[in-house]
């Protein structure tokens, strides 16, 4: 029973802990530029721009908090609109910078659901059905952006096209398991005491819609703040976005760093257009990672020290 105790107040702080990590790993991205940088990269952009990718960003954020209520309407449970809201923005704005997003994410929704009553199973329920949720949306996606994306993009030599194939083959046969599975599979699967079912057609097909719109949010801003630099038709550039995300999350790696760059420097080759998406991908990581994490360290802040007063007053 105690260290029971224990390791549920352990798992609940870790919660904070992957916070900072992912203030520290935003901070260590954007740190390699300089603050005359970073403040060129945001006055470059047109204030219209800016307003448009602040815009997607937070219906974006809207969509990931979504993530949420699927995962409590598969275990069952009901919760106040307010509290998977706030946990599904906070848990996301941290694991989208710090990695590892089913760990971190994890501590962090562990660390609110405890308290509203939810216990250790179901919370484990969730963050793996919340995985499965980005992880169709990147099946469906990836088919979806194999179709859009021009063979250049990815570079011409044949092992990345053979493998970008085969990649999307086995997204398709993915997909199909799972919708089939939603369908026609009714057994439990025990791992590690906790039963895991199948969610239904219906709820499956939520997850795919919930998560890709997440994505196509997130393209957005990326979006806005480029066309007004480089004129690139829109099924071009999610077909890339969509491919540079996927291999962002599967590389672990805090914000995707590094892969949008690979990706997006093949298909605006040039000095001139280097420089371009230079300053939009800060710009980019500024508006959809720096801006949610600090909103979301300051809600954070407010929570935490509004209970510790709740507390006090009940003592």
């Amino acid at each position: 029973m105690k260290s029971s105790s224990v390791l549920n107040k352990v798992i609940s702080w870790l919660g904070l802990f992957f916070f900072v990590l992912a203030a520290f790993m935003i901070y260590h991205q954007l740190s390699r530029y300089s603050l005359d940088e970073l403040k060129e990269a945001i006055l470059n952009i047109p204030s219209i721009n800016l307003i448009y990718a602040l815009i997607a960003s937070f219906l974006g954020y809207i969509s990931l908090s979504t993530y949420d209520y699927l995962a409590l309407r598969y275990i069952k449970k009901k919760l106040q609109a307010w509290k998977w809201i706030l946990t599904g923005f906070i848990g996301f704005s941290v694991s989208n910078n710090a990695g590892h997003a089913i760990v971190s994410g994890g501590a962090v929704r562990y660390r609110f659901y405890s308290r509203w009553g939810i216990s250790t199973g179901d919370i484990v329920k969730m963050v793996t059905f919340s995985g499965f949720t980005y992880l169709i949306a990147c099946f469906f996606l990836i088919i979806v952006g194999y179709v859009m994306t021009p063979e250049h993009a990815l570079g011409g030599n044949s092992s990345t096209k053979v493998s970008t194939f085969i990649t999307m083959v086995l997204s398709v046969i993915g997909l199909i398991i799972y919708f089939w599975a939603s369908l026609y599979y009714k057994k439990n699967v025990v791992i590690k005491g906790v039963n895991f079912k199948m969610p239904k057609f219906n709820l499956a097909l939520r997850q795919m819609i919930i998560g890709s719109i997440d994505i196509v949010m997130a393209s957005l801003v990326l979006y806005s703040v480029l066309i007004c630099f480089v004129k690139i038709d829109f099924m071009t550039f999610m077909g890339v976005f969509i491919i540079a995300q996927v291999l962002g999350v599967y590389s672990q790696v805090p914000g995707g760093l590094g892969v949008f760059e690979l990706v997006f420097s093949n298909i605006l080759p040039g000095q001139d257009n280097q420089a371009i998406l230079f300053g939009a991908l800060i710009a980019y990581r500024i508006i959809y990672y720096l801006l949610p994490l600090i909103l979301s360290g300051i809600v954070l802040f407010i929570y935490e020290y509004t209970r510790s007063d709740e507390n006090l007053e009940e003592a």
